[in-house]
């Protein structure tokens, strides 16, 4: 059953009024940047194995913060907030990662990020790909190690070969958002076009993981 426009608004105002007050203490937009290390910094390090691990540690300071991990949580319901705290409402992937029937993520979140001008929440955010990641992307819980070997592997990982996580990592839309997150949450480190540079530099030297 389709959602009417009333009961879109209700819902949207719900999780606006609610998620202010989980709202206190989020970082502002203006917090400063954090850089991420360029490729070319890495080039003293002479063991490629040792160079490919410590270029995905630098890329992991991405794919371990809050923008990035909390769309990809492994119960299939996703945080929110740079503390990741429960999404407000309470939501689940369902088929196809675009939340519940009655009740999907374009509810809320539309193809931009959308001020509020709530006291307790700046903004809500948006994309025109807004949707979790699919479970073969599940990271939260898992140490960078394992990020790694998931990223690696096709059979964990949505069949996608190494060059094509280069591309969307470098590309993806949905993952640039990361670095335009909207009012009242912090970017993640560096941008995408350093991250991305990283991530080629990585599978370039071998794709070696991390140890810890």
């Amino acid at each position: 059953m389709s959602m009417s426009p009333s009961m879109a608004l209700g819902a949207a105002a719900f999780v606006f009024a609610a998620s202010a007050a989980w709202s206190a203490g989020i970082s502002a937009s203006g917090a400063p940047e954090r850089p991420l290390r360029s490729v070319a910094s890495f080039e003293g390090i002479r063991n490629q194995a040792e160079c490919s691990a410590a270029l995905f540690t630098e890329a992991g300071k991405v794919i371990q913060s809050p923008r990035c991990l909390n769309c990809h949580p492994a119960t299939r319901t996703p945080t929110q907030g740079d503390d990741m705290r429960q999404h407000v409402p309470l939501m689940v992937a369902n088929d196809g990662n675009h939340g519940p029937k009655g009740l999907p993520c374009a509810t809320c979140h539309g193809s931009d990020n959308a001020r509020t001008f709530a006291a307790g929440i700046a903004s809500v955010p948006g994309n025109p790909h807004w949707q979790l990641a699919p479970i073969e992307m599940a990271w939260q819980g898992l140490t960078l190690p394992q990020i790694c070997a998931q990223l690696k592997d096709p059979r964990r990982n949505g069949s996608r070969s190494l060059d094509q996580i280069v591309t969307h990592m470098n590309t993806d839309h949905l993952v640039g958002w990361a670095w335009d997150p909207g009012e009242g949450r912090t970017k993640a480190p560096g941008t995408q076009k350093d991250f991305g540079a990283l991530i080629e530099a990585w599978v370039k030297t071998g794709a070696h993981c991390p140890t810890a």
